[in-house]
């Protein structure tokens, strides 16, 4: 028994809306919205408890107890609307006409469109097609071009292409026409995505095969797969089909073939190309060029892509933001400025993108003010910044150890409608603990809270590094253990850990150093297991065995603490390899971890016992210009050194360095300089002694 409804739905933001369904007692079918101002995304209905005939029910006067209730859930954009448990209302009490000549009532017909929509929205490949053959038997509605199109769309994606052929045989016959060529192209692009390129080449037999001739966009739509699959197959296509055949291509043809030969660096072909489409009075467009120019800059040729600019008849937008992109990525400032000044002058913003990379390159020389400029730049001339653009602006700031200012750029993105993210305030919170104001730094981890955003491992880390680099490790294990209880947590990450043993080593409490280091075994047992063994083998003196241990845990990828780094480059300092400590010293560094004054003492009285005088001194200039406060041990080594060298207006000048930062000698430090001078005065005999006797009553009297 086969009936037929007309619903009226109703729902407040649409009215009138309409259901036209053909529908058994027993098997629900695909059902169809009909309605000018909303457009149907996905329909499921749902017949429930449809056993009586449905004519019967609604003679009967009253309403049955097993109603026919319909659930329609219809998605349109992000909005989700449930029309539930509707009645069902007859057209007519009579039944379906059997005669084909008979007149079913007025009823509206679903358009093809409609039907096109639906077909696409199903999940499999006989599902599509089902929904197909359903749609064929409904009154008055018979598929066209665009219906096939979809159901061949859908069968292409699952690659049951067989199908596909017995669909286009029955084309004339259903349509009265045969396939288009949107047809053939969606056949073409589907047998690209599965990889069967001899089939695809065959798609113009099978146009020839409905007695048509193919179209250039057949032709084009066959290229573009070939290029993406093997430039020389493309190359013999063009030619032998197209060039032997007489088809003329045009300069989307051309693109394509520029395309093919730049992704794969060809670019001298390119260039023949070009000359090709002149000498057939083919202008090249703009995307022809920029297809060049994009290969071009990403093979590092940036001047040769200027001078190709000045061929181009009409550069757009994307012209300007490649060769602005490119000079960014060569560091080369001045040209990146004056190309984005001539955007500008020619009406075209730089997009996000290229914007981003000028205002990172001009924040990593210092000029921020002009960083500033240009992302004002951009806002005057229409064009919008996001707040990746915001959050390079205010790394720049931050890095500049500028974080105040930084923080006025977060209240002006947020005044502007841009919200910031959780790198916006990981960067503050980064740049306000690196000028030790790490209780504004707290102040902004609860601002996230507060504003709904979520901390991340990021903000965690940071703010961890941040206490324990400060000499605050107790406020950093409180911000670890909130770390660890969150969803957050760093799971197999060791950087936050690593930090905690960092701030307990510069706090000197490196007793409880290691015993954390131990607890770290449960979560890091690989990594944990090579440190203890790196750290019992340099306390065993064993350092080859301890190298090979350090270069295999790094081979694994772990990271070492601060602990391992210390206990070899002393055990390497202590057995004469100074320069494998010394390197290993700035390995350390490129972590990220400032070598305390026992770590560059000891590399510093290697070199000394090496008679590297040189080196120590420049170790110790750039230990000072890191921040790190040097020691007497850091200047008695070198003393002695020069003392030991006779050098003794070099020991004096780094005597009074130590002196000057209120750094008291050490008895090593006063012998050796003793010393040297007791030697000088012998050797200049009594009448020259006045400047040493004037030198040492000056140290005495220190």
């Amino acid at each position: 028994m086969v009936s037929t409804f007309h619903l009226t739905l109703r729902c407040p933001r649409a009215q009138n809306l309409r259901m036209y369904t053909t529908c058994s007692a027993h098997e629900p079918q695909p059902a169809l919205l009909e309605n000018k101002h909303m457009r149907p995304r996905r329909v499921v209905v749902q017949l429930v408890n449809s056993q009586a005939s449905t004519s019967q029910r609604l003679h009967s006067g009253s309403m049955p107890a097993n109603t026919c209730k319909l659930f329609i859930f219809f998605k349109r954009k992000s909005q989700n609307f449930m029309l539930s448990s509707l009645q069902t209302k007859p057209i007519s009490s009579s039944p379906l006409p059997t005669s084909p000549s008979s007149s079913l009532p007025s009823s509206p017909v679903p358009t093809h469109r409609h039907i096109a929509l639906l077909v696409l929205e199903q999940k499999s490949a006989s599902q599509a097609l089902q929904t197909f053959r359903w749609a064929s038997k409904l009154p008055s509605f018979t598929h066209d071009c665009s219906t096939y199109r979809a159901v061949i769309h859908k069968l292409c994606v699952f690659r049951q292409f067989d199908t596909v052929d017995e669909l286009l045989d029955e084309m004339p016959r259903s349509t009265g026409s045969p396939p288009d060529e949107d047809i053939f192209v969606t056949i073409v692009r589907g047998l690209g995505h599965a990889h069967r390129i001899r089939e695809v080449i065959r798609v113009l037999d099978l146009v020839v095969k409905f007695e048509l001739t193919p179209s250039l966009k057949i032709y084009n739509s066959i290229l573009d797969v070939l290029v993406k699959h093997d430039i020389d197959i493309a190359r013999e296509f063009y030619r032998r089909k197209m060039m032997d055949c007489g088809v003329e291509g045009d300069d989307y043809t051309f693109g394509i073939l520029m395309k093919g030969l730049c992704l794969t660096n060809r670019i001298g072909d390119g260039f023949k190309l070009l000359q090709v489409m002149k000498s057939r009075g083919v202008i090249p467009n703009t995307v022809v060029y920029n297809t060049i120019l994009h290969a071009l800059c990403k093979n590092g040729k940036v001047g040769r892509a200027r001078s190709l600019m000045t061929e181009i008849p009409e550069p757009n937008d994307v012209t300007y933001n490649l060769l602005i992109s490119a000079y960014c990525k060569e560091e080369n400032l001045v040209q990146a400025l004056v190309l984005m000044e001539k955007s500008f002058s020619s009406g075209f913003v730089p997009d996000l993108v290229t914007v981003t990379k000028v205002v990172e390159l001009l924040c990593s020389v210092g000029r921020l003010n002009e960083a500033v400029e240009v992302l004002e730049r951009v806002e005057s001339n229409g064009g919008g910044i996001d707040v990746v653009a915001y959050n390079t602006l205010i790394k720049g700031f931050c890095e500049a150890g500028k974080a105040k200012v930084a923080l006025h750029f977060l209240k002006e993105m947020e005044n502007k409608g841009c919200l910031p993210n959780a790198d916006t305030y990981n960067v503050l919170i980064s740049g306000f603990c690196e000028i030790n104001m790490l209780n504004k730094a707290l102040d902004l981890f609860d601002s996230m809270k507060n504003d709904g955003i979520r901390w991340n491992f990021a903000t965690y880390d940071t703010l961890i590094r941040g206490f324990c680099f400060r000499g605050r490790a107790g406020e950093a294990f409180k911000i670890l253990e909130m770390m660890e209880e969150s969803k957050e947590g760093s799971g197999v990450r060791v950087s936050p850990y690593n930090n905690i043993i960092y701030g307990l080593y510069w706090e000197n409490r490196l007793e409880e150093a290691v015993d954390f280091l131990k607890k770290m075994e449960k979560l890091f047992p690989r990594a944990i297991d090579r440190s203890l063994s790196i750290l019992r083998l340099c306390e065993e003196g064993n350092v080859e065995n301890a190298k090979k241990v350090y270069e295999q845990m790094t081979k694994e990828g772990s990271t070492p603490s601060i602990l391992v780094y210390s206990c070899v480059i002393h055990a390497f300092c202590q057995h004469g390899c100074v320069r494998e400590a010394f390197d290993l010293m700035n390995e350390m560094v490129g972590c990220g971890y400032l070598p305390s004054p026992s770590i560059c003492n000891a590399v510093i009285s290697g070199f000394c016992s090496q008679g590297k005088v040189t080196s120590a001194l420049k170790l110790m200039e750039d230990m000072v210009g890191r921040g790190c406060v040097p020691e007497v041990g850091t200047y008695s080594p070198l003393i002695d050194v020069l003392c030991k060298n006779e050098d003794l207006q070099g020991a004096l000048r780094i005597f009074w360095q130590m002196v000057g930062k209120g750094i008291a000698p050490d008895l090593c430090t006063w012998n050796a300089l003793l010393m040297c001078l007791s030697k000088e005065k012998q050797q200049l005999g009594l009448n020259n002694v006045g400047h040493v006797t004037s030198q040492i009553r000056k140290i005495i009297e220190t």
